[in-house]
């Protein structure tokens, strides 16, 4: 890799599957973690224009009583409606990747692993180097759901949104298989960060 030119890698999967446990184990490895959900939650959901736009298109009973967007609310609503949610992405996928790519310019050869859930849903795969798919069974998932507080039922109609994860793992240019250990997945992670390192990027 030029020590000039950015690696960016995506790193995605299912609910449950352990996107963030795997991202965060690439960070010894020199890699910056940018989480997502975690720019939607607390940036893109508390700016003005946002919640301005999510005012006028859900109404205010999806703003808390101080009127910020209250996100369990605008949850309920969204996966609960297809339109909704699509209404939704659009709204934010634009602007996370603004804020990303400004990121990105302002940076030289720095190496960037950015955990996206819905990164082949919404065809972001141009957003990046290289693309990563965590995987387990679904069993385990479920499991992993439910330890987190989310109903099996809510769990499984919010998996159904998401591209199955066998179309995930062939959409990825890289897999890494989640159902072990916490050291057998930072085993698989350090193999395949010596890899990417070695790799050309676009």
């Amino acid at each position: 890799m030029d020590s000039r030119t950015n690696l960016v890698v995506g790193i995605t999967g299912g609910m449950g599957c352990g996107k963030s446990t795997a991202a965060a184990l690439f960070v010894p490895h020199g890699f910056v973690h940018l989480d997502a959900d975690r720019v939607v939650r607390e940036e893109l959901l508390k700016s003005p224009p946002v919640i301005a736009a999510v005012r006028q298109h859900f109404g205010p009973s999806v703003l808390d009583a101080g009127g910020a967007v209250d996100r369990r609310q605008l949850a309920g609503v969204v996966f609960a409606d297809e339109s909704e949610l699509r209404w939704l992405e659009e709204l934010l996928h634009p602007l996370l990747g603004a804020s990303w790519r400004n990121l990105f310019a302002r940076s030289r050869g720095q190496r960037f692993m950015a955990e996206v859930p819905l990164l082949f849903e919404k065809q972001l795969n141009n957003w990046f180097d290289f693309t990563i798919c965590v995987a387990t069974e679904s069993a385990l998932q479920l499991r992993r759901l439910e330890q987190r507080g989310i109903a099996p039922e809510l769990a499984r109609q919010r998996i159904a949104k998401q591209l199955p994860l066998a179309r995930k793992c062939e959409m990825a240019d890289f897999v890494i298989v989640n159902d072990g250990s916490l050291e057998f997945l930072r085993d698989q992670v350090e193999l395949l960060a010596t890899r990417l390192l070695k790799l050309p990027t676009a």
